[in-house]
């Protein structure tokens, strides 16, 4: 289980796809590592997921096993499903014998469901963490397998009952993120990207891959905001295609393709324009980042409850993607960006609902884990 002296030897983090299941595994990945640089981090991925560009760049072992979408209807793919997990589990567990793994920690994911299966198996405790509502696939069918459910957000228990017996840890983010005093890097954060160190400062993006409605919406408002005293500063998204701004505006209007320093745009920033993902409203309320989010017009919705309660606290505003127009921006953003008394109260609000202190309290929340089932 854990050495003698109780330290945690070896531990599986499984989670990829998408940023928000990728992200708290690096930034928990973070946190164990600070605490003892012997422990031993193995993550497992697919080939496929953005897994394979962000772990290995992080300094983390990535092992890649078969990784397959749950079928959610009766098809070909349900009748090669026993089989195709057979090989994922069988994968899965290979890694956790050969690293001798004391744990599973799951973020979510495809890959996830081996190594749920494959920890199942070998008697290895699991610990599953949890950010949306519903909670996705592969989680669900892990909660069959352990108790351990941690959860990112107060409401998650409130709305799933699949969640109701989870304990609210927060969510994993950065340290860059957690320590970020955003007052203090606003200067030179601005410069940077070459913005005006004192204009009101308008943050778009649209999480790691951008959101093409969002883009061209503000690009469509560039005059109306710059004619203001607005600076832009606009993530397009690395997938997304470039758009057409004017030339001739009158404050800064800067476009980038991605931010790997995430910290800077949101320490530039006076409000921030963004989708509802649950990664984007764990950073901006941690931060105390005014924001307005734009959800995903498509999925089951998650991204509105990951936003409402930060905008229920006061700490920002919702619309929907539809009606994000240049009118819109023009009568409801404009007017807030640029008053500093409402960002100031909402930047409280939001501050007053998020936490920083995700990636620590899921770490202790592992070790009782294990300390339980040592005990049992």
């Amino acid at each position: 289980m854990v050495s003698g002296d109780g330290r945690l030897r070896s531990v599986v983090l499984a989670g990829g796809g998408t940023g928000g299941h990728i992200y708290p595994l690096l930034a928990f990945a973070d946190c164990l590592r600070r605490h003892d640089p012997d422990v031993r981090i193995t993550c497992l991925g697919t080939p496929r997921g953005l897994e394979t560009e962000l772990i290995p760049a992080a300094g983390y072992d990535l092992r890649h096993i078969p990784a397959y979408q749950l079928p959610r209807s009766v098809n070909m793919n349900l009748l090669r499903t026993p089989d195709r997990m057979f090989r994922s589990t069988k994968a899965a567990r290979a890694v956790m014998d050969e690293v001798e793994a004391d744990a599973v920690v799951g973020f979510g994911g495809y890959v996830s469901v081996p190594a749920y299966l494959a920890a199942w198996r070998r008697h290895t405790p699991i610990v599953i963490h949890e950010v949306n509502v519903p909670a996705g696939v592969a989680n669900k069918l892990g909660m069959r397998f352990t108790e351990n459910v941690a959860v990112g957000f107060p409401h998650q228990p409130r709305q799933d009952e699949s969640l109701r017996a989870a304990t609210v840890v927060g969510v994993p983010l950065r340290q860059s993120i957690t320590t970020l005093d955003r007052v203090a890097l606003r200067e030179r954060a601005r410069a940077h990207f070459g913005l005006d160190p004192h204009r009101p400062t308008l943050f778009v993006f649209g999480a790691s891959q951008g959101a093409r409605s969002i883009n061209l919406a503000v690009a469509a408002s560039a005059k109306a905001l710059t004619s203001a005293g607005v600076q832009v500063l606009h993530v397009i998204g690395a997938r997304n295609e470039d758009f057409d701004v004017p030339s001739d505006l009158a404050a800064p209007y800067v476009r980038v393709k991605f931010i790997n320093e995430m910290e800077l745009g949101y320490a530039a920033a006076d409000l921030a324009l963004c989708r509802g993902g649950a990664m984007t409203c764990a950073e901006t309320a941690a931060l105390g980042v005014p924001a307005i989010y734009v959800p995903l017009p498509y999925g089951n919705g998650e991204q509105r409850r990951n936003a409402l309660p930060v905008v229920e606290a006061g700490g920002g505003l919702i619309v929907d993607d539809a009606e994000l127009t240049p009118q819109w921006i023009e009568q409801n953003v404009l007017p807030l960006v640029t008053d500093p008394a409402r960002l100031a109260t909402m930047g409280y609000a939001a501050a007053a609902y998020g936490r920083r202190d995700g990636d620590e309290q899921l770490r202790a929340f592992l070790l009782n884990a294990l300390a339980t089932a040592k005990r049992n």
